[in-house]
Protein backbone atom coordinates (compact mmCIF):
# COMPACT_ATOMS: atom_id res chain seq x y z
CA UNK A 1 0.00 0.00 0.00
CA UNK A 2 1.44 3.23 -1.08
CA UNK A 3 2.02 6.31 1.38
CA UNK A 4 0.18 9.80 0.27
CA UNK A 5 2.77 12.60 -1.05
CA UNK A 6 2.31 14.30 2.09
CA UNK A 7 3.53 11.24 4.34
CA UNK A 8 6.65 10.65 2.18
CA UNK A 9 7.79 14.54 2.73
CA UNK A 10 7.18 14.35 6.39
CA UNK A 11 9.03 10.63 6.20
CA UNK A 12 11.91 12.23 4.00
CA UNK A 13 11.75 15.35 6.93
CA UNK A 14 12.67 12.88 9.65
CA UNK A 15 15.19 10.83 8.33
CA UNK A 16 16.83 14.14 7.43
CA UNK A 17 16.71 15.49 11.13
CA UNK A 18 18.26 12.32 12.11
CA UNK A 19 21.21 12.20 10.45
CA UNK A 20 21.51 16.28 10.96
CA UNK A 21 21.24 15.49 14.65
CA UNK A 22 24.14 12.96 13.89
CA UNK A 23 26.23 14.76 11.99
CA UNK A 24 26.67 12.50 9.35
CA UNK A 25 27.31 14.93 6.81
CA UNK A 26 30.38 15.85 7.81
CA UNK A 27 31.42 13.11 9.05
CA UNK A 28 30.62 11.23 5.73
CA UNK A 29 32.79 14.18 3.79
CA UNK A 30 35.69 13.78 6.50
CA UNK A 31 35.96 9.97 5.28
CA UNK A 32 35.48 10.97 1.49
CA UNK A 33 38.13 13.51 2.04
CA UNK A 34 40.54 11.06 4.22
CA UNK A 35 40.13 8.09 1.46
CA UNK A 36 40.90 10.44 -1.43
CA UNK A 37 44.16 11.68 0.55
CA UNK A 38 45.07 8.02 0.78
CA UNK A 39 44.65 7.25 -2.89
CA UNK A 40 46.47 10.16 -3.99
CA UNK A 41 49.75 8.85 -1.43
CA UNK A 42 49.82 5.33 -2.56
CA UNK A 43 51.68 3.93 -4.82
CA UNK A 44 49.40 4.34 -7.88
CA UNK A 45 48.97 7.89 -7.10
CA UNK A 46 45.53 8.47 -9.49
CA UNK A 47 43.53 10.19 -6.75
CA UNK A 48 40.66 8.59 -8.58
CA UNK A 49 38.03 6.85 -5.69
CA UNK A 50 35.51 4.41 -6.12
CA UNK A 51 31.63 3.84 -4.76
CA UNK A 52 33.08 0.88 -3.08
CA UNK A 53 36.14 2.43 -1.85
CA UNK A 54 34.28 5.42 -0.25
CA UNK A 55 31.31 2.55 1.41
CA UNK A 56 34.56 0.44 2.47
CA UNK A 57 35.74 2.97 4.62
CA UNK A 58 32.46 4.42 5.88
CA UNK A 59 31.57 0.41 6.63
CA UNK A 60 35.42 0.44 8.69
CA UNK A 61 34.66 3.88 10.35
CA UNK A 62 31.09 2.30 11.92
CA UNK A 63 29.39 4.75 10.03
CA UNK A 64 26.91 2.58 8.24
CA UNK A 65 26.49 0.52 10.79
CA UNK A 66 25.74 3.53 13.26
CA UNK A 67 23.37 4.67 11.38
CA UNK A 68 21.11 1.63 10.56
CA UNK A 69 21.03 0.79 13.97
CA UNK A 70 19.79 4.69 14.71
CA UNK A 71 17.38 4.10 12.22
CA UNK A 72 16.33 0.79 13.54
CA UNK A 73 16.27 -0.89 10.00
CA UNK A 74 16.00 -4.27 11.03
CA UNK A 75 13.40 -7.14 10.54
CA UNK A 76 10.58 -7.59 12.22
CA UNK A 77 7.03 -9.11 11.44
CA UNK A 78 4.61 -8.07 9.29
CA UNK A 79 1.75 -6.29 9.93
CA UNK A 80 -1.25 -4.64 8.34
CA UNK A 81 0.07 -0.64 8.01
CA UNK A 82 -3.64 0.19 8.59
CA UNK A 83 -2.84 -0.13 12.10
CA UNK A 84 -0.80 2.08 13.55
CA UNK A 85 1.58 0.70 16.23
CA UNK A 86 0.91 1.50 19.61
CA UNK A 87 3.59 4.17 20.96
CA UNK A 88 5.85 1.93 23.91
CA UNK A 89 5.21 2.83 27.28
CA UNK A 90 9.40 4.35 27.56
CA UNK A 91 12.60 3.18 26.55
CA UNK A 92 16.23 3.94 27.50
CA UNK A 93 18.27 5.31 24.36
CA UNK A 94 21.56 4.07 22.59
CA UNK A 95 23.34 6.48 25.55
CA UNK A 96 21.72 4.88 28.11
CA UNK A 97 22.44 1.23 26.74
CA UNK A 98 25.91 2.30 26.69
CA UNK A 99 26.21 3.32 29.74
CA UNK A 100 24.23 0.64 31.60
CA UNK A 101 24.75 -2.41 29.52
CA UNK A 102 21.03 -3.38 29.15
CA UNK A 103 19.51 -4.61 26.20
CA UNK A 104 17.15 -2.29 24.65
CA UNK A 105 13.90 -2.46 23.59
CA UNK A 106 12.80 -0.69 20.35
CA UNK A 107 10.26 1.99 20.53
CA UNK A 108 7.29 1.77 18.52
CA UNK A 109 7.21 5.58 17.54
CA UNK A 110 4.21 6.53 14.81
CA UNK A 111 6.25 8.84 12.53
CA UNK A 112 2.86 10.54 11.45
CA UNK A 113 2.29 12.03 15.72
CA UNK A 114 4.10 14.20 18.04
CA UNK A 115 5.88 12.85 20.78
CA UNK A 116 7.57 14.12 24.08
CA UNK A 117 10.36 12.47 24.93
CA UNK A 118 11.63 12.75 28.65
CA UNK A 119 14.46 11.05 29.85
CA UNK A 120 15.88 10.97 33.23
CA UNK A 121 19.58 10.97 33.83
CA UNK A 122 20.15 10.35 37.32
CA UNK A 123 19.40 12.32 40.12
CA UNK A 124 21.39 14.17 42.88
CA UNK A 125 21.63 16.16 45.95
CA UNK A 126 19.25 14.07 47.99
CA UNK A 127 20.83 14.77 50.78
CA UNK A 128 18.50 12.94 53.43
CA UNK A 129 20.01 9.44 51.74
CA UNK A 130 23.75 10.63 51.83
CA UNK A 131 24.00 8.09 54.82
CA UNK A 132 21.62 5.42 53.79
CA UNK A 133 23.08 1.98 54.99
CA UNK A 134 23.74 -0.75 53.39
CA UNK A 135 21.50 -3.49 53.17
CA UNK A 136 22.10 -6.68 54.75
CA UNK A 137 23.00 -9.51 51.98
CA UNK A 138 19.75 -11.36 50.40
CA UNK A 139 17.83 -8.14 51.77
CA UNK A 140 16.42 -5.03 49.39
CA UNK A 141 17.12 -1.89 50.67
CA UNK A 142 14.79 1.19 50.34
CA UNK A 143 13.99 2.47 46.87
CA UNK A 144 12.83 5.48 44.57
CA UNK A 145 10.67 4.93 41.45
CA UNK A 146 9.46 8.00 39.65
CA UNK A 147 5.82 8.08 38.12
CA UNK A 148 4.80 10.50 35.01
CA UNK A 149 1.37 11.46 33.91
CA UNK A 150 0.57 13.35 31.02
CA UNK A 151 -2.95 13.97 29.58
CA UNK A 152 -3.97 10.31 30.59
CA UNK A 153 -0.85 8.65 29.89
CA UNK A 154 0.56 7.32 33.08
CA UNK A 155 4.51 5.39 33.47
CA UNK A 156 6.96 4.94 36.15
CA UNK A 157 10.41 3.70 35.98
CA UNK A 158 12.10 0.73 37.30
CA UNK A 159 12.97 0.97 41.11
CA UNK A 160 16.22 2.33 41.73
CA UNK A 161 18.18 1.72 45.01
CA UNK A 162 18.06 4.99 47.58
CA UNK A 163 21.28 7.33 47.25
CA UNK A 164 22.26 10.72 47.73
CA UNK A 165 23.00 10.72 44.06
CA UNK A 166 20.32 7.94 42.83
CA UNK A 167 20.84 6.23 39.32
CA UNK A 168 17.71 7.30 37.59
CA UNK A 169 17.95 6.58 34.19
CA UNK A 170 14.42 5.83 31.97
CA UNK A 171 12.95 7.58 29.19
CA UNK A 172 9.73 7.91 28.44
CA UNK A 173 8.01 8.50 25.07
CA UNK A 174 4.50 10.45 25.69
CA UNK A 175 2.06 11.37 23.81
CA UNK A 176 2.10 15.22 22.50
CA UNK A 177 -0.79 14.74 19.49
CA UNK A 178 -4.56 15.02 19.88
CA UNK A 179 -7.02 11.95 18.79
CA UNK A 180 -8.97 12.62 16.24
CA UNK A 181 -9.35 12.51 12.33
CA UNK A 182 -9.21 15.07 9.23
CA UNK A 183 -7.63 18.27 10.40
CA UNK A 184 -7.27 16.70 14.04
CA UNK A 185 -4.91 14.11 12.62
CA UNK A 186 -2.69 15.71 10.85
CA UNK A 187 0.81 16.59 12.21
CA UNK A 188 0.70 19.20 14.86
CA UNK A 189 2.84 22.19 14.38
CA UNK A 190 4.68 24.18 17.18
CA UNK A 191 2.11 26.56 17.48
CA UNK A 192 -0.72 23.86 18.08
CA UNK A 193 1.81 22.50 20.56
CA UNK A 194 2.01 25.62 22.27
CA UNK A 195 -2.00 25.74 23.40
CA UNK A 196 -1.22 22.48 25.16
CA UNK A 197 -1.07 24.00 28.80
CA UNK A 198 -1.41 20.15 30.42
CA UNK A 199 2.14 19.90 32.26
CA UNK A 200 3.99 16.37 32.97
CA UNK A 201 3.30 15.53 36.40
CA UNK A 202 6.00 13.61 38.53
CA UNK A 203 5.65 11.90 41.47
CA UNK A 204 8.45 10.53 43.75
CA UNK A 205 7.32 7.20 45.56
CA UNK A 206 9.90 5.59 48.54
CA UNK A 207 9.74 2.54 49.48
CA UNK A 208 11.05 0.96 52.40
CA UNK A 209 12.52 -2.60 53.13
CA UNK A 210 9.33 -3.45 54.55
CA UNK A 211 7.45 -2.48 51.54
CA UNK A 212 5.58 0.80 53.51
CA UNK A 213 5.15 3.46 50.40
CA UNK A 214 6.14 7.46 51.03
CA UNK A 215 5.28 10.08 48.68
CA UNK A 216 8.55 12.21 48.77
CA UNK A 217 7.76 14.94 45.68
CA UNK A 218 4.87 16.00 43.32
CA UNK A 219 6.22 18.61 40.58
CA UNK A 220 5.16 19.78 37.83
CA UNK A 221 6.84 20.08 34.85
CA UNK A 222 6.67 22.48 32.06
CA UNK A 223 7.87 21.36 29.24
CA UNK A 224 7.36 23.74 26.23
CA UNK A 225 10.36 25.69 26.39
CA UNK A 226 12.00 22.79 24.52
CA UNK A 227 9.35 24.24 21.36
CA UNK A 228 12.73 27.13 21.34
CA UNK A 229 15.24 24.66 20.73
CA UNK A 230 17.19 25.05 17.54
CA UNK A 231 18.56 21.24 18.05
CA UNK A 232 15.24 19.83 18.68
CA UNK A 233 15.93 19.03 22.77
CA UNK A 234 17.09 20.98 25.84
CA UNK A 235 18.51 19.59 29.07
CA UNK A 236 17.20 21.03 32.44
CA UNK A 237 17.97 20.51 35.95
CA UNK A 238 14.30 20.09 37.89
CA UNK A 239 14.71 20.65 41.36
CA UNK A 240 11.96 18.91 43.17
CA UNK A 241 10.37 19.87 46.72
CA UNK A 242 8.84 18.45 49.45
CA UNK A 243 5.32 17.86 50.13
CA UNK A 244 2.96 18.67 52.91
CA UNK A 245 4.43 20.90 55.89
CA UNK A 246 7.59 20.40 53.72
CA UNK A 247 6.93 21.79 51.34
CA UNK A 248 9.31 24.37 51.40
CA UNK A 249 12.27 22.16 51.22
CA UNK A 250 13.92 20.75 48.46
CA UNK A 251 14.36 17.07 48.40
CA UNK A 252 16.55 16.52 44.90
CA UNK A 253 17.48 17.14 41.89
CA UNK A 254 16.82 15.67 38.77
CA UNK A 255 18.59 16.03 35.33
CA UNK A 256 15.54 15.56 32.58
CA UNK A 257 16.31 16.02 28.65
CA UNK A 258 13.22 17.29 26.95
CA UNK A 259 13.37 16.33 22.90
CA UNK A 260 9.84 16.83 20.22
CA UNK A 261 10.14 13.44 18.11
CA UNK A 262 10.07 14.05 15.12
CA UNK A 263 11.80 17.18 15.48
CA UNK A 264 9.71 20.16 14.27
CA UNK A 265 10.70 22.11 11.31
CA UNK A 266 10.43 25.45 12.32
CA UNK A 267 10.46 26.56 16.19
CA UNK A 268 8.95 29.05 18.43
CA UNK A 269 10.90 32.21 19.95
CA UNK A 270 11.86 32.16 23.15
CA UNK A 271 9.96 35.46 23.57
CA UNK A 272 6.72 33.71 22.30
CA UNK A 273 6.85 31.08 24.71
CA UNK A 274 7.59 33.32 28.12
CA UNK A 275 4.79 35.08 26.28
CA UNK A 276 1.88 32.64 26.24
CA UNK A 277 3.37 31.23 29.57
CA UNK A 278 2.46 34.53 31.51
CA UNK A 279 -0.45 34.44 29.82
CA UNK A 280 -2.15 31.55 31.23
CA UNK A 281 -0.26 32.39 34.38
CA UNK A 282 -1.85 35.68 34.66
CA UNK A 283 -5.62 34.25 33.50
CA UNK A 284 -5.34 31.78 36.27
CA UNK A 285 -4.31 34.15 38.43
CA UNK A 286 -7.89 35.92 37.90
CA UNK A 287 -9.92 33.49 38.03
CA UNK A 288 -8.72 32.42 41.10
CA UNK A 289 -8.88 35.80 42.46
CA UNK A 290 -12.69 36.00 40.98
CA UNK A 291 -13.55 32.64 42.72
CA UNK A 292 -11.88 34.31 45.83
CA UNK A 293 -14.08 36.77 46.10
CA UNK A 294 -17.01 34.69 45.32
CA UNK A 295 -15.92 32.08 48.00
CA UNK A 296 -16.05 35.02 50.98
CA UNK A 297 -19.23 36.79 49.74
CA UNK A 298 -21.03 33.72 49.75
CA UNK A 299 -19.52 32.26 53.37
CA UNK A 300 -20.98 36.33 54.83
CA UNK A 301 -24.44 35.01 53.42
CA UNK A 302 -24.04 31.62 54.59
CA UNK A 303 -23.17 33.33 58.53
CA UNK A 304 -25.99 35.77 57.94
CA UNK A 305 -28.44 32.85 57.95
CA UNK A 306 -27.29 31.55 61.43
CA UNK A 307 -24.33 32.70 63.38
CA UNK A 308 -23.36 29.43 64.73
CA UNK A 309 -22.67 28.13 61.15
CA UNK A 310 -18.86 29.11 61.46
CA UNK A 311 -18.63 25.76 63.58
CA UNK A 312 -20.11 23.73 60.72
CA UNK A 313 -17.62 21.41 58.49
CA UNK A 314 -18.07 23.53 55.88
CA UNK A 315 -14.76 22.67 53.58
CA UNK A 316 -14.69 25.06 50.58
CA UNK A 317 -10.99 25.01 50.25
CA UNK A 318 -8.39 22.47 50.74
CA UNK A 319 -4.47 21.98 50.46
CA UNK A 320 -3.05 19.51 48.37
CA UNK A 321 0.19 17.90 48.68
CA UNK A 322 2.13 20.77 47.60
CA UNK A 323 0.59 22.58 50.07
CA UNK A 324 -1.43 24.63 47.50
CA UNK A 325 -4.86 25.72 48.30
CA UNK A 326 -7.60 24.57 45.80
CA UNK A 327 -11.44 24.24 45.79
CA UNK A 328 -12.56 20.91 46.67
CA UNK A 329 -14.72 20.97 43.57
CA UNK A 330 -10.93 20.67 41.52
CA UNK A 331 -9.93 17.52 43.34
CA UNK A 332 -13.26 15.91 41.84
CA UNK A 333 -13.59 14.72 37.94
CA UNK A 334 -15.63 11.85 36.07
CA UNK A 335 -13.07 9.13 35.69
CA UNK A 336 -13.92 6.08 33.90
CA UNK A 337 -11.52 2.84 34.04
CA UNK A 338 -12.47 1.46 30.84
CA UNK A 339 -12.05 -2.05 31.19
CA UNK A 340 -10.54 -2.42 34.64
CA UNK A 341 -13.43 -1.98 36.60
CA UNK A 342 -16.83 -2.89 35.59
CA UNK A 343 -19.72 -2.52 37.81
CA UNK A 344 -19.81 0.79 40.44
CA UNK A 345 -20.14 -1.60 43.35
CA UNK A 346 -16.70 -3.34 41.87
CA UNK A 347 -15.15 0.71 42.28
CA UNK A 348 -16.04 0.97 45.94
CA UNK A 349 -14.65 -2.36 46.80
CA UNK A 350 -10.93 -1.36 44.89
CA UNK A 351 -11.17 1.89 46.61
CA UNK A 352 -11.72 -0.02 49.94
CA UNK A 353 -8.09 -2.08 48.62
CA UNK A 354 -6.33 0.92 49.31
CA UNK A 355 -4.32 1.45 52.48
CA UNK A 356 -6.48 4.15 54.63
CA UNK A 357 -3.54 6.18 56.87
CA UNK A 358 -3.75 9.58 57.89
CA UNK A 359 -1.31 12.27 56.62
CA UNK A 360 1.94 12.43 59.70
CA UNK A 361 3.62 15.08 61.17
CA UNK A 362 6.43 15.96 62.97
CA UNK A 363 5.90 16.20 66.46
CA UNK A 364 3.12 16.99 68.27
CA UNK A 365 -0.49 18.39 67.91
CA UNK A 366 -3.62 17.23 65.47
CA UNK A 367 -3.16 15.70 62.02
CA UNK A 368 -2.09 18.10 59.08
CA UNK A 369 -4.73 17.78 56.16
CA UNK A 370 -3.80 16.88 53.10
CA UNK A 371 -5.73 15.89 50.52
CA UNK A 372 -3.71 13.94 47.50
CA UNK A 373 -4.57 14.63 43.90
CA UNK A 374 -5.65 11.40 42.52
CA UNK A 375 -2.13 10.46 40.61
CA UNK A 376 -0.21 11.05 43.85
CA UNK A 377 -2.88 8.92 45.67
CA UNK A 378 -2.45 5.83 43.29
CA UNK A 379 1.47 6.28 43.20
CA UNK A 380 1.20 6.00 47.13
CA UNK A 381 -1.08 3.36 47.30
CA UNK A 382 -2.82 5.05 50.55
CA UNK A 383 -4.42 7.84 51.94
CA UNK A 384 -6.75 9.55 53.96
CA UNK A 385 -10.85 9.35 54.05
CA UNK A 386 -10.72 12.09 51.51
CA UNK A 387 -8.85 10.78 49.32
CA UNK A 388 -10.76 7.62 49.08
CA UNK A 389 -13.96 9.34 48.68
CA UNK A 390 -13.00 12.15 46.03
CA UNK A 391 -11.49 8.78 44.13
CA UNK A 392 -14.56 7.38 44.63
CA UNK A 393 -16.94 9.58 43.75
CA UNK A 394 -15.18 10.32 40.62
CA UNK A 395 -15.52 6.81 39.72
CA UNK A 396 -19.27 6.77 40.11
CA UNK A 397 -19.86 10.02 38.45
CA UNK A 398 -17.64 7.95 35.52
CA UNK A 399 -20.48 5.45 35.83
CA UNK A 400 -23.21 7.90 35.73
CA UNK A 401 -23.94 7.98 39.43
CA UNK A 402 -25.03 11.53 40.47
CA UNK A 403 -22.39 11.42 43.30
CA UNK A 404 -21.39 13.80 45.66
CA UNK A 405 -18.57 13.71 48.33
CA UNK A 406 -19.71 13.87 52.23
CA UNK A 407 -18.10 16.03 54.78
CA UNK A 408 -19.24 16.07 58.22
CA UNK A 409 -19.06 13.80 61.34
CA UNK A 410 -19.24 10.24 62.29
CA UNK A 411 -21.11 8.87 66.01
CA UNK A 412 -18.20 9.71 68.47
CA UNK A 413 -18.32 12.97 66.79
CA UNK A 414 -15.12 13.25 64.61
CA UNK A 415 -14.81 14.26 61.33
CA UNK A 416 -15.31 12.55 58.48
CA UNK A 417 -15.46 12.03 54.59
CA UNK A 418 -17.28 9.49 52.59
CA UNK A 419 -19.58 9.37 49.55
CA UNK A 420 -23.20 10.17 48.41
CA UNK A 421 -25.14 8.97 45.52
CA UNK A 422 -28.67 10.33 44.74
CA UNK A 423 -31.51 8.30 43.04
CA UNK A 424 -33.99 9.55 40.52
CA UNK A 425 -36.62 9.04 43.45
CA UNK A 426 -34.41 10.99 45.35
CA UNK A 427 -33.42 7.92 47.48
CA UNK A 428 -30.08 8.68 48.68
CA UNK A 429 -27.19 6.21 49.86
CA UNK A 430 -24.38 6.66 51.68
CA UNK A 431 -20.71 4.98 50.01
CA UNK A 432 -18.29 4.29 52.57
CA UNK A 433 -15.01 4.31 51.09
CA UNK A 434 -12.62 2.69 53.58
CA UNK A 435 -14.88 -0.38 54.17
CA UNK A 436 -16.46 -0.56 50.79
CA UNK A 437 -19.95 -0.69 52.45
CA UNK A 438 -23.46 0.47 51.54
CA UNK A 439 -26.24 2.02 53.17
CA UNK A 440 -29.65 3.19 52.25
CA UNK A 441 -30.51 6.61 53.86
CA UNK A 442 -34.23 5.75 55.40
CA UNK A 443 -35.80 9.34 56.51
CA UNK A 444 -37.94 9.84 59.23
CA UNK A 445 -41.75 10.33 58.66
CA UNK A 446 -42.63 13.20 60.70
CA UNK A 447 -45.90 12.98 60.50
CA UNK A 448 -45.72 9.04 62.46
CA UNK A 449 -47.43 9.36 65.92
CA UNK A 450 -44.70 8.84 68.52
CA UNK A 451 -46.05 5.38 69.20
CA UNK A 452 -44.17 4.40 65.78
CA UNK A 453 -41.13 2.96 66.14
CA UNK A 454 -38.89 4.72 63.75
CA UNK A 455 -36.27 2.88 61.60
CA UNK A 456 -32.55 2.57 63.16
CA UNK A 457 -29.81 4.19 61.40
CA UNK A 458 -27.61 1.63 59.90
CA UNK A 459 -24.84 3.97 59.07
CA UNK A 460 -21.93 5.00 61.21
CA UNK A 461 -22.25 9.23 59.96
CA UNK A 462 -24.23 11.65 62.76
CA UNK A 463 -24.58 15.13 60.72
CA UNK A 464 -23.73 16.48 57.28
CA UNK A 465 -21.68 19.26 56.68
CA UNK A 466 -21.66 20.00 53.22
CA UNK A 467 -21.39 17.84 49.82
CA UNK A 468 -19.90 18.59 46.52
CA UNK A 469 -18.75 16.77 43.68
CA UNK A 470 -17.04 18.52 39.72
CA UNK A 471 -20.07 21.05 39.32
CA UNK A 472 -21.83 21.82 42.80
CA UNK A 473 -20.99 22.83 46.19
CA UNK A 474 -23.70 22.69 48.88
CA UNK A 475 -23.86 23.55 52.96
CA UNK A 476 -25.93 22.55 55.16
CA UNK A 477 -27.92 25.15 56.49
CA UNK A 478 -30.70 22.31 58.14
CA UNK A 479 -31.15 23.81 61.56
CA UNK A 480 -30.72 21.72 65.04
CA UNK A 481 -31.39 18.45 63.18
CA UNK A 482 -34.77 18.76 62.61
CA UNK A 483 -37.21 18.29 59.62
CA UNK A 484 -38.70 20.95 58.41
CA UNK A 485 -42.45 20.64 57.05
CA UNK A 486 -44.14 23.62 55.10
CA UNK A 487 -47.89 24.06 55.50
CA UNK A 488 -49.00 26.09 52.28
CA UNK A 489 -52.34 26.75 53.29
CA UNK A 490 -51.21 28.11 56.61
CA UNK A 491 -48.79 30.45 55.34
CA UNK A 492 -51.98 31.84 53.39
CA UNK A 493 -54.36 32.53 56.23
CA UNK A 494 -51.48 34.39 57.84
CA UNK A 495 -52.41 37.54 54.91
CA UNK A 496 -55.12 38.96 56.90
CA UNK A 497 -52.90 39.45 59.74
CA UNK A 498 -50.25 41.62 57.96
CA UNK A 499 -52.21 43.62 56.36
CA UNK A 500 -54.40 44.01 59.53
CA UNK A 501 -50.77 45.46 61.08
CA UNK A 502 -50.06 47.72 58.47
CA UNK A 503 -53.97 48.73 58.53
CA UNK A 504 -52.89 49.68 62.60
CA UNK A 505 -49.68 51.89 61.58
CA UNK A 506 -51.78 53.18 58.59
CA UNK A 507 -55.13 54.38 60.79
CA UNK A 508 -54.18 53.37 64.22
CA UNK A 509 -56.57 51.29 64.15
CA UNK A 510 -57.15 47.59 63.71
CA UNK A 511 -60.19 45.70 61.96
CA UNK A 512 -60.73 41.89 60.94
CA UNK A 513 -58.66 40.42 63.71
CA UNK A 514 -61.90 38.26 64.22
CA UNK A 515 -61.99 36.69 60.82
CA UNK A 516 -58.31 35.60 61.21
CA UNK A 517 -58.47 33.88 64.86
CA UNK A 518 -62.05 31.89 63.28
CA UNK A 519 -59.57 30.83 60.25
CA UNK A 520 -56.52 29.96 62.45
CA UNK A 521 -58.80 28.23 64.92
CA UNK A 522 -60.51 25.84 62.18
CA UNK A 523 -56.53 25.24 60.88
CA UNK A 524 -55.21 23.48 63.71
CA UNK A 525 -56.90 20.27 65.18
CA UNK A 526 -57.60 19.93 68.32
CA UNK A 527 -54.78 18.99 70.81
CA UNK A 528 -52.87 21.01 68.58
CA UNK A 529 -50.55 24.46 69.57
CA UNK A 530 -50.36 27.62 67.35
CA UNK A 531 -47.53 29.98 67.54
CA UNK A 532 -46.89 33.34 65.66
CA UNK A 533 -44.40 36.23 65.75
CA UNK A 534 -44.90 38.98 63.27
CA UNK A 535 -42.32 41.32 62.93
CA UNK A 536 -41.26 44.30 60.45
CA UNK A 537 -38.48 45.76 58.32
CA UNK A 538 -37.49 48.47 56.54
CA UNK A 539 -35.06 46.80 53.66
CA UNK A 540 -36.32 44.12 51.34
CA UNK A 541 -33.11 41.68 51.76
CA UNK A 542 -33.98 38.55 52.77
CA UNK A 543 -31.12 37.30 54.37
CA UNK A 544 -30.46 40.12 56.03
CA UNK A 545 -34.29 40.47 57.51
CA UNK A 546 -34.23 36.26 58.28
CA UNK A 547 -31.06 36.87 60.95
CA UNK A 548 -33.09 39.59 62.10
CA UNK A 549 -36.06 37.33 62.80
CA UNK A 550 -33.40 34.63 63.96
CA UNK A 551 -32.42 37.30 66.66
CA UNK A 552 -35.75 37.05 68.61
CA UNK A 553 -36.14 34.17 71.10
CA UNK A 554 -40.30 33.64 69.98
CA UNK A 555 -39.13 33.56 66.19
CA UNK A 556 -36.61 31.11 67.34
CA UNK A 557 -38.70 29.04 69.57
CA UNK A 558 -41.03 28.92 66.39
CA UNK A 559 -38.31 27.72 63.81
CA UNK A 560 -36.82 25.03 66.49
CA UNK A 561 -40.25 24.19 67.71
CA UNK A 562 -40.23 20.60 68.69
CA UNK A 563 -43.20 18.14 68.89
CA UNK A 564 -45.51 16.27 67.07
CA UNK A 565 -46.68 16.62 63.31
CA UNK A 566 -44.90 19.91 63.51
CA UNK A 567 -46.13 22.22 60.66
CA UNK A 568 -44.05 25.47 59.67
CA UNK A 569 -45.75 28.20 58.08
CA UNK A 570 -44.41 31.98 57.15
CA UNK A 571 -45.91 34.77 54.78
CA UNK A 572 -44.51 37.92 53.77
CA UNK A 573 -46.27 41.23 52.37
CA UNK A 574 -44.55 44.28 50.86
CA UNK A 575 -46.44 47.52 51.43
CA UNK A 576 -45.10 50.20 49.02
CA UNK A 577 -44.64 54.09 49.46
CA UNK A 578 -43.23 56.99 47.53
CA UNK A 579 -39.15 57.30 46.77
CA UNK A 580 -38.66 53.62 47.42
CA UNK A 581 -40.01 53.44 50.36
CA UNK A 582 -41.15 50.34 51.39
CA UNK A 583 -42.96 48.60 54.93
CA UNK A 584 -42.06 44.97 54.91
CA UNK A 585 -44.42 42.94 57.22
CA UNK A 586 -42.64 38.70 57.66
CA UNK A 587 -44.84 36.56 60.35
CA UNK A 588 -43.52 33.17 61.34
CA UNK A 589 -45.72 30.33 62.79
CA UNK A 590 -46.29 26.85 63.50
CA UNK A 591 -48.73 24.56 64.88
CA UNK A 592 -48.00 20.90 66.68
CA UNK A 593 -48.96 19.08 68.91
CA UNK A 594 -46.93 18.74 72.19
CA UNK A 595 -45.50 15.49 73.38
CA UNK A 596 -44.50 16.61 76.88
Amino acid sequence: MALPPEKISELRQIIHNKLTQMDVHSRIRDAVSETMEDSRTSDRGSGAVGEEQVLESLRQRGIIDEILSEMSFEEEPSRDVRRPTKPATHFVDREDRIKTSTPAKKAAIDPTRRHLYLQVKGGKAFLEHLQEPEPLPGQVGPTFTLHVLFRGQRFRSKPVPCACDPDIQEGFLLELHSKGSGEAAQMADPTSLLSICDPVHMVLIKTDVAGDTALLTSHYLEWRHVLGAQDGYINTAVELMGVGTESKVPVGVLDVRLEILPHPVHTLAPDVITTQLNLEQSRRAERERLFLVYAKQWWREFLQIRGNNSNRLVKIFAQDENATNRPVCSFVRPLQAGRLLDTPRQASRFISLLTYEKASTVGGGPRAEQWCTMHAFLCRNKGDCEDHSVLLCSLLLGFGLDAYVCVGTKMNNTAHTWVLTLGMDGEATFWESLTGHRYSHQPVNPDDPPAVEQPRLQYPYRSVGCVFNHQVFYANSQDLGLTTVWDNELSYLLTPALAAYEQERTTGHISGNEEFQQAIRRAVPDGHTFKGFPIQFLHRNARRAFAGCLRSPVCEEIVSCRGDHVRLAVRVRVFTYPEQACAVWIMFACKYRSIL
